[in-house]
């Protein structure tokens, strides 16, 4: 159920490409381009670092969900979606992180 909010949210994030960016804040961060989605989402992972050093859960949960949700507005952006992110995790699952990060191709 909860991965189904990721795949409604990553609908709406779709729908505000075409929305006015005087209406909405998703299609004003689309309009400013991929730099300032990019900010937006280095500021937030910031301050989600920030909240799990300071222990406070609730506002861990709360920034995590702002770097989340500005991760999908950067996926919707290059034309991606949660299920590519999601299939990615699922092929993952079950082998070792070393043996998976040994496996990739140099960046």
């Amino acid at each position: 159920m909860n991965d189904q909010i990721l795949r409604e949210l990553a609908a709406t994030l779709e729908r505000r490409k075409q929305a006015d960016p005087d209406s909405s804040y998703v299609a004003r961060l689309y309009a400013k381009g991929l730099d300032a989605i990019l900010k937006k989402v280095g500021e937030e992972a910031a301050e989600t670092l920030l909240a799990a050093k300071n222990g406070d859960a609730e506002h861990l949960v709360r920034e995590t969900a702002d770097l989340w949700f500005h991760t999908l507005v950067m996926l919707a952006h290059q034309g991606l979606g949660p299920d590519a992110v999601l299939n990615e995790l699922q092929r993952r699952f079950g082998t070792s992180g070393l043996v998976e990060k040994a496996a990739r191709p140099a960046d």
